[in-house]
């Protein structure tokens, strides 16, 4: 089999390692119009763009079926991690391998003096990082003089990351004769303003909805209460057993509370994140690989570059800040043509952000209530009758062994300690608190929760002299007591008997706690935020000196009190009853004549009893 428009060598190492067709991106890059050509391509991730540009810049250095010997690097790859970097390297060794190709890799975290020699010995090709090839450039041991082609991949990450300046005075330190492909799975208006900068006439190629790259990978959202976050990674886990498992955290601390906890529960897991060498890195990585750990907990700069052709899901543990970081994230799974799961765990106040990230990136997720024990249970009776019934050849030995053991038990006995032993292997999946207003467990019209089966604060001893404090979600974030309780007993280190009364409004909530330890609950609000004031969710805590601007509802006894009847959850303003009836307007414009005060003599007279 070959391939057209490509030098034999590399159509020989293309069918060597399997590939039977091109990918959309990789055939574009190689047509006749995009021959000699800089390129600004728009691909997404797990689309094949290192292939692709490997090919693209084949006509600047393969001559007669080889590379020409160089002192100096005829082609620069430039990446923005280091693993991304390495597996460009590694692509590249194959695909070149034959045609007699020396490749060199500058990477941060390795050692600098063993490839400033390599770069003196000579290569033809140099893939790195940008502040390690900057490092190498000022220092005289990289030469760009004579390069041919210069590559930026996944720019767009490198400008998030602030490495305009290295990448500016790296390009400008090569001749302006060179080819420049600028490979990127978004193009934001940065990418184009240095596209425009450092290429002339690129031809644009975007194959984001033609190449389908994210079409393989099925999204869910999964609504939680803030303090079951964890609970639900564990369930989602357990539920859907991937063969590898990738958990995504925005910062380093939360990575290795979150590793620390799975391991704590018996998941194999690993950590990426900046904190770790490169030699932890690899390890983790080699691990991942060797089937030794299923659950890889990274932060987004950290598995940057990670192709693992096991890994079918990803959870996003914490929301990605943006449409670019969920795509990206996400990519790490479906590729080459692979089905995969991308989960984004949706605490409740953060329902409309996530709804906006995925209208912004075209993406349809399925909203669904997060696993629960009895789900994760039922999932695995399944999995074992499957196994247990799927055919098998058995040993002289084993069956001797199960001759001994049904002499011995009955058949039930023997069946029950089986599924037994089976469990015993899997760590127990976790109760959650709440599902939510969306939830299964959503109580019938008329009944109350712990929480507002209490009673008013004012009749609850210990409460006569309290504190209020707000939080920044009410009615409109579908806020609960259900699950904001548990989220105040962990933020403030209190029991929820230390808690009074819960009052929910439109916008905001208000609670009140005992004066006596409003200072330690304060302290404790404090420590557990983050330096905006608030939790991983979004919800911040705040002393209210002036308690609720709003009344307290009414029961259908005409009691007034603290609690907060269902009929006030989950409705806003345009929806009825968005907050406390005020009083009704007597006559006039929207009012009711029915109710305005007449003289006394036009008074109706009482109808006899």
């Amino acid at each position: 089999m070959t391939f057209e428009n490509l030098s034999p060598v590399l159509s020989d190492a293309l069918v060597a390692r399997g590939y039977e067709a091109l990918t959309p991106v990789q055939t574009h890059v190689t047509e006749s119009e995009a021959k000699g050509r800089d390129l600004l391509v728009s691909a997404q991730t797990g689309s094949g763009k290192t292939v692709a540009f490997g090919l693209a810049m084949a006509d600047e250095l393969v001559e007669d079926g080889r590379l020409p010997f160089a002192t100096s690097p005829l082609a620069l790859i430039i990446a923005p991690t280091r693993e991304l970097a390495m597996q460009v390297s590694r692509e590249l060794g194959w695909l070149y391998g034959k045609a007699g190709a020396r490749i060199a890799t500058c990477v941060g975290g390795m050692d600098a003096s063993k490839e400033r020699r390599a770069l003196g010995q000579g290569v033809q090709i140099v893939v790195g990082t940008p502040g390690r090839l900057r490092d190498h450039l000022e220092r005289g041991a990289l030469d760009l003089t004579v390069l041919r082609v210069a590559v930026l991949d996944e720019a767009d990450e490198m400008l998030d990351m602030g490495f305009r300046d290295d990448l500016e005075e790296i390009l400008d330190a090569t001749p302006e004769t060179r080819r420049t492909l600028l490979f990127s799975a978004t193009l934001p208006k940065p990418i184009v303003q240095l596209a425009k900068r450092y290429q002339r006439d690129a031809l644009r190629i975007s194959t984001v909805g033609e190449d389908r790259g994210h079409g393989d990978i099925a999204y869910q959202a999964v609504t939680v209460a803030p303090a079951d976050i964890e609970g639900a990674v564990i369930n989602l886990l357990r539920l859907h057993e991937a063969e590898t498992a990738m958990l995504f955290c925005a910062t380093r601390d939360n990575v290795r509370r979150l590793h620390a906890s799975l391991v704590e529960r018996g998941f194999a897991a690993v950590a990426l994140s900046g904190e770790h060498s490169q030699n932890e890195r690899n390890h983790a990585l080699q691990a991942l690989r060797d089937r030794r750990a299923r659950v890889c907990v990274a932060t987004d700069v950290a598995a940057r570059g990670i192709d693992l052709p096991t890994l079918s899901l990803v959870i996003h543990v914490e929301i990605p800040r943006d449409a670019e970081a969920l795509q990206h994230r996400s990519g790490r799974t479906g590729r080459a043509g692979k089905k995969g799961t991308a989960v984004i765990i949706v605490p409740y106040p953060r329902r409309r952000r996530v709804d906006g990230m995925l209208r912004g990136a075209r993406i349809e997720a399925e909203w669904m209530d997060a696993p629960t024990a009895a789900d994760v249970r039922a999932r695995d009776q399944e999995r074992l009758m499957e196994k247990l019934l799927t055919p098998q050849e058995h040993e002289p030995e084993d069956i001797e062994l199960a001759q001994r053991l049904m002499a011995e038990r009955s058949a039930e006995d023997i069946a029950a300690s089986l599924v037994r032993s089976h469990r015993a292997l899997m760590p127990p999946p976790e109760d959650l608190i709440d599902n939510g207003p969306r939830g299964r467990d959503r109580p019938e019209r008329g009944e109350r929760s712990e929480r507002l089966e209490r009673g008013s604060s004012d009749r609850r001893e210990g409460f006569e002299d309290s504190v209020w404090f707000r939080l920044n979600i009410g009615r409109h974030q579908n806020a609960d007591p259900r699950w904001i309780l548990p989220l105040l007993c962990r933020r403030g280190h209190v029991s929820k008997n230390e808690i009074g009364a819960i009052r929910i409004g439109p916008k905001d909530t208000m609670f009140n706690i005992p004066r006596a330890i409003a200072d330690r609950f304060a302290e404790a609000v404090v420590r557990t935020a983050n330096q905006d004031g608030e939790d991983d969710s979004g919800v911040s805590i705040t002393p209210a000196p002036d308690g609720p601007t709003y009344p307290p509802r009414r029961d259908k006894s005409g009691r007034s009190g603290e609690r907060v009847p269902r009929a006030t959850l989950g409705r806003g303003p345009g929806g009825d009853r968005a907050g406390p009836r005020g009083p009704r307007t007597p006559g006039g414009p929207g009012g009711n004549d029915r109710y305005k005060p007449k003289p006394y003599g036009q008074r109706s007279p009482r109808r006899p009893k």
